[in-house]
């Protein structure tokens, strides 16, 4: 099988290259991994890794019997527009917001289609992909299909019509756990701690966390619990947070975050 990358920018090329260097190359399920990318520099940088950069976005296409749709959601239909695509292909799609419907009125009306949503940790190997089977794909396609994304990490599956819904859940949220970091940071920096000490603490803090979370057994409100003990410090800034409507403050986050998904499909909600 031939896999193509139409784009090759952070997320398309940490795919590669976590493919490239697993056991579905190693062990010829995928026999080709080819890219198109209008910036020629992103494609040289991907030779070391094995993979072909191919002349044009129609060359690629040509070749590839699963494509990955891996440019930015506000130009693919412009860029689906000027290409001739396969049915037999199989299209993965990492777009933002972009439905199955979309992608199909830009290239054939009955394409085979699996939507997935990366992010960014998948460039570190420690991604966390949610992907969701259309109408058209087979079991051992799909089985494949994420396959690929567990080589950068984990792999779920989940409804097609809540592809959008995810994207606050472990897409995104990387950004909205950095900036949640920016602020215990800053606070260790306002009362002398040293940065590198302070950054190595907290993130191991939060990669303990969770591990907790999803070892442990115990449940978020339990977890919280077993770190907060009466008249102590941890529920003195506990406090604080439920005084700032931690909770409520994210459920408005992810909210926005989803209405924006709805908005590059053109789908008002």
């Amino acid at each position: 099988m031939t896999l193509g990358f139409l784009g090759a920018g952070n997320m398309g090329s940490a795919m590669m290259r976590g493919i490239a260097a697993s056991g579905l190359c190693k062990n010829g399920e995928i026999k080709n991994i080819l890219a198109f990318d209008t910036d020629a520099d992103k494609l040289n940088r991907l030779a070391d890794a094995g993979v072909t950069g191919c002349e044009s976005a129609q060359a690629l296409c040509d070749a590839a019997d699963y494509l990955v749709l891996a440019v930015k959601p506000q130009v693919l239909g412009g860029v689906l527009d000027a290409l001739k695509l396969r049915r037999e292909q199989v299209i993965i799609s990492i777009c933002a917001g972009i439905s199955a419907e979309f992608i199909r009125q830009h290239t054939i009306a009955d394409a085979r289609i699996i939507l997935c949503m990366p992010n960014t940790p998948l460039m570190l190997g420690l991604g966390a992909t949610a992907l969701a089977k259309c109408d058209g794909i087979t079991d051992s396609e799909f089985a494949l299909a994420k396959a690929m994304f567990a080589t950068c990490g984990i792999a779920e599956e989940i409804p097609e019509d809540r592809m959008r819904e995810i994207i606050a859940v472990n897409s995104s949220s990387p950004a909205f756990l950095y900036l949640f970091a920016k602020g215990f940071l800053d606070y260790a920096k306002t009362v002398g701690l040293d940065d590198g000490a302070a950054l190595r603490l907290f993130a191991q803090a939060m990669t303990g966390s969770a591990k907790m979370m999803t070892d442990s057994g115990y449940s978020i409100d339990e977890l919280i619990k077993m770190v907060s003990s009466p008249g102590g410090t941890t529920l003195a800034g506990l406090d604080k947070l439920y005084a700032g409507d931690l909770t409520g403050t994210v459920q408005k986050c992810c909210e926005s975050c989803t209405a924006r998904a709805y908005e590059l499909a053109g789908i008002k909600k």
